[in-house]
């Protein structure tokens, strides 16, 4: 019976060292991932957050819990050796990024597709006031959440190809078993994880929302992204038990086609 080493990402084809790529910083969280990961990480908190205020596109800042949220994610995070840390350009998220990029050495690269969805007139507003001034707009949207444009503003397609689009930029930069840090919004987290793990729009709901300063991770594996962690925040704990046995038999099918990358 062979055994798996976490830190060197997949299991082992045959019992030659030689055969094992090496394991690269912090892999022993890393599960069974055979290139890049990706952590989603939301802002720290706001006043309005506390206040029930949808935030949208307007700049609200973080409120001093969030940024002491902040410095204590950020010196998890440290830990994965991010390779490239890019940012929503609103000031929320970006004082986020600049805590972790301080304690790597990086910096932060903002990018406006980050930003969480425009809202239009509903921004500002709490829940009791979009209902009570946008009574039909609100009853509209809560029975199709996908295809509403709260206030006027975005839909959550719009939002998913302009937040993978600042990804797929960013990646692009990221070497082989590197990470991509990207600070974003909660909104545009999810739906840009839904996205990337390629799950039909009307299953996006399935994803929780992000905590303030939690975060998310996916790996890259054979058959595309995994979610290795959601809404998570501490690092990841390898597989253990019946269910790691299944996740690598899985890796282990895929290693024996013909080149093709499965599921594309």
């Amino acid at each position: 019976m062979s055994t798996v080493d976490l830190n060197a990402g997949d299991a082992p084809s045959s019992g030659s060292a030689r055969d094992v790529p090496a394991g690269r910083p912090g892999d022993r969280h890393a599960y069974y991932v055979t290139g890049r990961r990706i952590v989603l990480w939301r802002h720290g908190q706001t006043e309005w957050n506390l206040e029930g205020r949808l935030q949208g596109q307007t700049d609200v800042p973080l409120d001093e819990i969030g940024r002491e949220q902040a410095q204590t994610a950020a010196r998890l995070l440290a830990a994965l050796e991010p390779s490239v840390v890019i940012s929503s350009d609103l000031d929320r998220a970006a004082e986020t990024a600049r805590a972790l990029a301080r304690l790597v050495k990086l910096e932060v690269e903002l990018d406006e597709g980050l930003r969480e969805t425009y809202v239009g007139t509903w921004q500002g507003l709490t829940d009791e006031e979009i209902k009570t001034k946008f009574p039909d707009e609100y009853a509209a949207w809560r029975k199709d959440h996908y295809h509403q444009r709260r206030g006027g503003g975005e839909v959550e397609a719009e939002v998913a190809d302009r937040a993978v689009a600042a990804i797929e930029r960013a990646l692009e930069r990221v070497p082989d078993r590197g990470t991509l840090v990207v600070v974003t919004h909660g909104g545009t987290a999810r739906v840009s994880i839904a996205r990337l793990l390629n799950l039909p729009e009307q299953l996006t709901g399935v994803l929780g929302g992000l905590s303030n300063c939690c975060w998310s991770i996916l790996g890259e594996g054979h058959r595309g992204w995994r979610l290795l962690e959601h809404n998570a925040g501490s690092l990841p704990e390898p597989v253990i038990g019946d269910d790691a046995n299944d996740t690598e038999d899985a890796d282990d099918a895929d290693d024996g086609d013909d080149g093709d990358d499965g599921d594309a």
